[in-house]
């Protein structure tokens, strides 16, 4: 990953996770297992951040549930995809588990604050 040290500022933490997410599907070897996974990865990877800066400019509380909602979903997503990644490319498996527990604890973060929303 490119910033091993953890990153307590959530905007710039998911920014950094969408670019390792980038590097990362830049090495995985093209096929036509990897291909769609690589996708998809790129997909909810680089929406983790994007919809958390979204959350941040909410126009109401419901609204900022709502797209904190769309974080989660997204974090776990992409925790699921690089399980997958790691079974379809297992050269890549620790590099994925690296990114995995991310995702994982960006997911663990954003269910947090979304519970206390209620």
């Amino acid at each position: 990953m490119g910033n091993e040290k953890k990153v307590y500022d959530l905007e710039e933490r998911t920014a950094i996770f969408g670019e390792d997410i980038i590097n990362f599907c830049k090495k995985v070897p093209r096929n036509t297992i990897t291909l769609p996974l690589i996708t998809q990865l790129v997909k909810a990877g680089t929406s983790v951040g994007a919809n958390y800066s979204e959350a941040d400019n909410a126009e109401s509380k419901k609204d900022f549930k709502h797209k904190i909602g769309i974080v989660k979903k997204e974090s776990r997503e992409s925790k699921f995809f690089l399980r997958m990644m790691a079974v379809a490319e297992p050269t890549m498996k620790n590099e994925a588990d690296s990114l995995k527990q991310e995702a994982k604890e960006l997911n663990l973060i954003f269910n947090s604050i979304f519970n206390k929303l209620k």
